[in-house]
């Protein structure tokens, strides 16, 4: 799976590396090259991210309805048993 960004989305990426490089190394990096690297981290590391958040909401989701089970359920018969 091919993680893909906006246009501006990837622009703005492309900016925070060249300014991550600028500022963190001392080095100024060009778009070409920050667009390469965004590439391969996008193919080779995204699908590992994309996973975890995966795995994150999936863990919510199941956490959520067991709420909601909770919330929403109401005895059954609660009337006839009171009575005996």
């Amino acid at each position: 799976m091919s993680i893909e960004l906006s246009k501006e989305n990837r622009e703005e990426a492309i900016q925070s590396l060249q300014a991550y490089m600028r500022d963190e190394h001392d080095e100024e990096v060009g778009s070409i090259a920050a667009g390469s690297l965004l590439d391969h981290v996008l193919a080779d590391i995204g699908p590992c991210i994309h996973n975890e958040a995966i795995r994150m909401v999936q863990e919510r989701l199941v956490a959520r309805i067991a709420e909601l089970d909770v919330d929403i359920g109401e005895p059954e018969f609660p009337l006839s048993r009171r009575h005996y």
